[in-house]
């Protein structure tokens, strides 16, 4: 199949949304299929599938960029239309399957409605554009025909089928190289922006002065956190992606306070390759993070996940067997089926998944149901 990824989140900059994009064009490449990227341009280098959009510069939120024209006419002939954001290039995207009648899917990757307390300094403004702004996206959505999220905690008025991120787990496995041999370290990995809540994590070196903290990432509280960061914390810019298997595997414990991951792709990376994850107990914690992989902490206490880090610290876990469930492998199979069913509707395609998530049962799910009238 010719499939269009259509996304405003992509290289250079770097972020979860951009790493799944990358590693799902990759895997459906390895199965045959042809994968175009459209995307806002930027420092980068793109390659014979990758459509740049002219873009200019984000003044609300540092790194990213706000696309500006495309005509569809540029774009190659495809069989299915792959959205991965409400913004621009997503309706983009949604524009040029309507004029070619093509079958479209949805990814929701952020609830972005979180993120306007950080663009908007106004709390009273910032709760007006999260009412205002979910009834757009919950409209935008209700156009796909197929609607995916990575857990339950999607909060669309929607109906969606659950398809993890998938983790490369042939990639992401315990190293033997270990850069922090002779000490005990907590490590981080992610944007530093205010909805990751990484504060708490300073907050937790502090209270635990004997570990030594690395913060890997940019962001724009970057230099607000360093400020204010104890004696005790290192921060690091962003990782190669090569070299994060060895980071993960080196750290003792991994710890995050965000309250807006849909999945929480770095805590099982971390997980992949041995190591124990510390997360709140809030969504999607609650379903990805427990007793096999890590433990939880109630969300804004400092001690609760002071002690959720202790605990990580004396025990032992198989955290990569706690994982399996999510690798990558079988979230292509999935995302195969439901290409393969949007685009062959004469025929009955179950989507090809083996194994549990979030403890559902039916996992194997007749797309009829999500399917868009």
């Amino acid at each position: 199949m010719r499939i269009g990824f259509f996304t405003d989140s992509y290289f250079p900059e770097i972020d979860g949304v951009t790493y799944t994009i990358d590693l799902w064009r990759e895997e459906l490449r390895s199965r045959g299929h042809e994968v175009y990227v459209v995307y806002p341009d930027g420092d980068y280098e793109p390659d014979d599938r990758e459509i740049p959009v002219a873009s200019a510069p984000n003044p609300f939120y540092g790194g990213y960029r706000i696309p500006l024209f495309k005509r569809p006419s540029d774009l190659p002939e495809l069989d299915v239309v792959h959205c991965h954001g409400p913004a621009t290039i997503g309706l983009l995207g949604r524009y040029y399957a309507r004029k070619h009648d093509l079958p479209s899917v949805y990814t929701h990757h952020t609830p972005l409605e979180e993120y306007f307390h950080q663009s908007v300094r106004s709390e009273t403004v910032a709760d007006t554009l999260a009412r205002l702004y979910l009834p757009l996206e919950n409209g935008f959505l209700s156009t796909f025909d197929v609607v995916t999220a990575s857990t339950n905690r999607i909060d669309r008025e929607v109906d969606h089928v659950t398809l993890p991120v998938g983790i490369d787990m042939e990639f992401f496995e315990p190293s033997p190289v270990d850069w922090f041999a002779d000490r005990t370290v907590i490590g981080y990995s992610g944007r530093l922006s205010m909805e990751k809540n990484v504060a708490d994590v300073l907050a937790v070196a502090e209270e635990l002065p004997d570990y030594e903290f690395v913060v890997v990432g940019e962001g724009p509280y970057r230099e607000q956190l360093e400020a204010e960061a104890p004696d005790n914390v290192d921060f690091w810019d962003f990782l190669p992606r090569t070299a994060l298997p060895t980071f993960y595997s080196s750290i003792d414990a991994f710890a995050t306070a965000s309250t807006a991951d849909t999945l929480g792709l770095s805590t099982l990376e971390a997980n992949a390759c041995g190591t124990p994850v510390v997360a709140p107990d809030v969504p999607p914690f609650d379903r990805t993070i427990g007793p096999d992989n890590g433990e939880r902490f109630v969300s804004g206490d400092v001690r609760s996940m002071a002690t959720a880090v202790e605990t990580c610290l004396r025990t032992d876990r198989d955290t990569r067997g706690g994982v399996e469930r999510y690798a990558v492998d079988r979230t292509m199979s999935q995302l195969e089926g439901i290409y393969e069913e949007l685009t062959a509707p004469e025929e009955s395609v179950r989507l090809a998944f083996d194994g549990p998530i979030d403890d559902r049962t039916d996992d194997q799910v007749d797309l009829s149901a999500s399917r868009r009238t």
